[in-house]
């Protein structure tokens, strides 16, 4: 496997507020896209090392639609949520400071897309959280 990509954000909320909304599917649905033409219809959470998690991935003009799932391979409530999709892994650390939380996550490229972009759009789905959480 090639690198991995790592992408960040630093949310001004607290902890427990920054983990919630990231990992409850009535708030994921809300900010789990990489651009305003696309959406997040759909999202299940089983939040447990073996539970399984998918988030429905839809442009808004129904020309294309995709489910990114996996299954949770490591958790530590509030620090660290490890998951497997496919062949390849992700790693999300909730990291508390004083400025807010650092979101970070570093996942395995696929091969099918240029890093830059596959960089670019787990950035913009971050920027979404950050500007989600923030604003409510």
């Amino acid at each position: 496997m090639s690198t991995k990509i790592t992408v960040q954000n630093t949310i001004s909320a607290p902890l427990e507020k920054v983990w919630n909304y990231y990992n409850t599917p009535e708030h994921i649905t809300k900010w789990n896209f990489a651009d305003p033409t696309w959406e997040c219809p759909k999202s299940s959470v089983d939040l447990r090392v073996g539970g399984e998690f998918s988030s429905t991935m839809a442009a808004k003009d129904g020309s294309a639609a995709f489910d990114f799932a996996g299954t949770y391979t490591k958790l530590e409530e509030f620090k660290t949520i490890e998951y497997s999709f496919g062949d390849r892994m992700a790693n999300i650390e909730f990291m508390p400071t004083e400025g807010g939380v650092i979101v970070k996550v570093t996942f395995d490229p696929e091969t099918e897309n240029p890093v830059e972009m596959q960089q670019g759009g787990w950035q913009s789905i971050l920027d979404n959280f950050k500007k989600y959480v923030e604003s409510n």
